[in-house]
C-alpha cells in the first residue's frame, strides 16, 4: 500500500529532515520538481509564458524556485502575489501555464484564486491551493490543476473530497525524505496480487467457502449478486440462505441453496455456515420485524469473519443505543445514509476520520462507500481505494462489493485488507463496463476479468 501522508504526518517529516538538510536545500529540489513539470506540460520553456502564483511560505518559496529555473531555460516568467495585489496587468489571459504555489496543505479556509481563462493550463505546488489537506474541502474558488505535484507522498486531501476532482493527474516527486510514520495506505493495483492468496494444490471447495444469508421472499435478487460475485472473486462454494424463501427462486447462480425459516433464522444460518470461511448477512434480507434480533444473533455467534451490508446494516439500527456483541471480526460496508442511520451523524467531508469513527464505536472494520471508499480498523489504522466510478452509482453494485470482500475473507485476506482491496478491485470492474447502463449483473464476470489480469 502507498503511504498516504496527513498534515501532521508531513509535518513530522520535516521537522526531522531539518535536523540534517536545510531547508535550501529541500526547497531547491521540491522546485525543480515543479520546474521539470511545467517543462512537460509546456513541451518546452523558450518563449513560453508562465505566470507562478506564489505565496509567502515554503509552497511560495518552490514556486519561485520553479520561476528561476524555467526563466534560465528562456520562459517568459512572472510571479504574482496570491491576492494579485501585483498582477497589474495579468487578467488570466495569454499565458501558456499557471503555476499555483499560493499555498500547501496547511491553509486553513476559504482562499479565491484569480481568475484564469478557461484552457490554459494549471500546475499545483504540493495540492491546488484552498484545498484543506486532510479532507479535500475546497470552501473557495480553487484553480482546478491538470497536474498536482505533492512531495514524498500523497495527501489525504488529494484523494478524497474536491481535492480529487480539483487535483487533476497526481504526480508523487521523491525529495530525498523518508515517509516516516503513517497509518493511512493507497490502495495500488500491485497490491491485489501480492495480498491475495493463491489457491493450495491441495485445497478443495471449502478451502473458501462462503456462506450469504441474503434476499427475502420476492427480493432475490440482490442475493444471487452477491454469491455470484463471491465465486468469480474466487470462493470455492457458496452457501445461500434466503429468510422465508426458497433458494431456488433465486436468479441463476451456482450456489448451493439453504432453507432458513422466515423468523428465527439466525441458529440455522450459523449451522450453515459451519464449514465456510466467512459469512455474507444483508443484501435484499428486507426490513421485517425481528430481523435486526435476528441479525444480532448471528453476530454473536458466527466464528467466522462477516460482512454485513444493506438490509443487515438498517437491522442493526443506532449502534449507540444498542451495542453489536460480535464473535468474530466484522465488516461494515455503509453509504453515507446507512452510516448517518448507524451513529446519528453525518459522514462529513472527512471520510478516514468518519471511517475511523464508525470502527472505534462498533469494534468493527467499517468501509464508507463513494468516489473514495475509506476503510478503517477500530485501531485507527486505514486505507483508501480511488478507483470508484459514477458508473457505479446503481442499484446491485453494492451487493456485488460485500461478494468479493465475503469471498476475499474466505480466502484467508485479513479484515482491512480484504475490504480495502474488494473495493479497489470493485472500482476497476466498474471501469471495465459501459460508462453509461452498466448493471451490476454486469459485475461479477468483470471482477474475474479484474483479477485475471492483476495476476
Amino acid at each position: 500500500m502507498r503511504p498516504v501522508l496527513t498534515t501532521a504526518d508531513m509535518r513530522a517529516v520535516d521537522a526531522a529532515a531539518l535536523v540534517t538538510t536545510p531547508l535550501d536545500v529541500l526547497v531547491e529540489r521540491a522546485g525543480t520538481a515543479v520546474a521539470l513539470a511545467a517543462l512537460d506540460l509546456m513541451g518546452g520553456a523558450y518563449g513560453r509564458r508562465v505566470v507562478l502564483i506564489c505565496g509567502k511560505g515554503n509552497n511560495g518559496a518552490d514556486g519561485r524556485v520553479a520561476a528561476r529555473l524555467l526563466a534560465r531555460r528562456g520562459a517568459r516568467v512572472r510571479v504574482v502575489a496570491p491576492d494579485g495585489t501585483d498582477a497589474v496587468g495579468f487578467d488570466g489571459t495569454h499565458v501558456d501555464l499557471v503555476v499555483d504555489a499560493a499555498f500547501g496543505t496547511g491553509f486553513r479556509g476559504a482562499y479565491d484564486a484569480p481568475d484564469v481563462a478557461p484552457g490554459i493550463p494549471v500546475l499545483a505546488v504540493d495540492i491546488p491551493s484552498g484545498v484543506a489537506g486532510d479532507t479535500g474541502w475546497a470552501p473557495g474558488r480553487v484553480l482546478p490543476a491538470v497536474r498536482t505535484v505533492t512531495f514524498v507522498a500523497p495527501k489525504p486531501g488529494l484523494l478524497q473530497g474536491d481535492g480529487a476532482r480539483l487535483a487533476g493527474d497526481v504526480e508523487v516527486v521523491d525529495i530525498g525524505l523518508p515517509v516516516g510514520d503513517h497509518r493511512i495506505g493507497l490502495v495500488e493495483d500491485a497490491d491485489v496480487a501480492a495480498g491475495l492468496p493463491h489457491r493450495d494444490r491441495s485445497g478443495n471447495k471449502w478451502s473458501a467457502a462462503v456462506a450469504v444469508v441474503a434476499g427475502s421472499p420476492g427480493m432475490t435478487g440482490a442475493a444471487g449478486l452477491c454469491a455470484r460475485a463471491a465465486y468469480r472473486s474466487g470462493a470455492g462454494m457458496v452457501r445461500l440462505g434466503v429468510p422465508g424463501g426458497d433458494p431456488a427462486q433465486v436468479p441463476a447462480t451456482e450456489a448451493v441453496g439453504v432453507d432458513l425459516p422466515a423468523t428465527g433464522w439466525a441458529g440455522p444460518a450459523l449451522a450453515a455456515a459451519d464449514r465456510c470461511r466467512a459469512v455474507v448477512v444483508g443484501p435484499g434480507l428486507g426490513r421485517a420485524a425481528g430481523t435486526g434480533d435476528e441479525v444480532r444473533h448471528l453476530l454473536a455467534g458466527v466464528t467466522v469473519p462477516t460482512v454485513v451490508d444493506a438490509d443487515g446494516l438498517h437491522a442493526l439500527g443506532r449502534i449507540d443505543a444498542r451495542s453489536v456483541e460480535v464473535g468474530a471480526p466484522v465488516v461494515l460496508t455503509p453509504h453515507d445514509g446507512e452510516y448517518e442511520r448507524l451513529l446519528g451523524v453525518a459522514p462529513g467531508p472527512d471520510r478516514v476520520a468518519a471511517a475511523r469513527r464508525l470502527a472505534t464505536a462498533t469494534g468493527a472494520v467499517t468501509l464508507l462507500k463513494g468516489p473514495t471508499t475509506a476503510v478503517a480498523d477500530p485501531s485507527g489504522q486505514a486505507l483508501l481505494a480511488c478507483t470508484g466510478t459514477p458508473a457505479l452509482a446503481s442499484a446491485g453494485t453494492g451487493d456485488v462489493l460485500s461478494g468479493v470482500i465475503g469471498a476475499f475473507l474466505a480466502r484467508g485476506v485479513a479484515p482491512l485488507e480484504a475490504a480495502a482491496l474488494g473495493a479497489h478491485v470493485h472500482g476497476l470492474a466498474g471501469a471495465l463496463g459501459h460508462r453509461a447502463g452498466l448493471l451490476a449483473g454486469d459485475l461479477p464476470e468483470l471482477v474475474a476479468r479484474v483479477l485475471d489480469a492483476l495476476g
